[in-house]
């Protein structure tokens, strides 16, 4: 997936929490996109850069292919329409990252995105 937003509405900190659900790192703060594969620029692979501590270097991936864009930069609607990301053409979802839920909504949008789990209405279905 790729996370969106500003500087410091919260993508390292939600990166970090996914982490520990099991996730692992393409890229923190700058992606490369070609033809829907994710991959890290050379100089940034594997580090994630953690407020109050620093950057460090993580295990991570060297591509993956994307499925889903989230903007944590815009609130959330109780009941959002389907939605793509401007500028990838993904499934756009938008969470709050500071929520204590937020990596467990990450991993249920990915699961509707990849088809894993059926949405009723909401961002994947009308």
């Amino acid at each position: 997936m790729l996370l969106v937003g500003p500087p410091g509405c919260g993508k390292s900190d939600l990166v970090l929490r996914l982490l520990e659900c099991g996730f692992v790192l393409v890229a923190d703060d700058r992606v490369n996109i070609t033809d829907g594969m994710a991959s890290a620029p050379a100089q940034l692979a594997g580090l994630l850069e953690i407020r109050g501590l620093g950057i460090l270097k993580l295990p991570h991936l060297g591509e993956t292919r994307l499925a889903l864009a989230i903007d944590l930069a815009t609130p959330a609607e109780r009941l959002p329409q389907p939605e793509r990301h401007a500028e990838t053409g993904l499934p756009l979802v938008r969470i709050d990252a500071s929520a204590a839920s937020a990596p467990l909504r990450v991993a249920r949008a990915l699961d509707c995105a990849l088809g894993r789990t059926e949405q009723v209405v909401g961002s994947f279905r009308q």
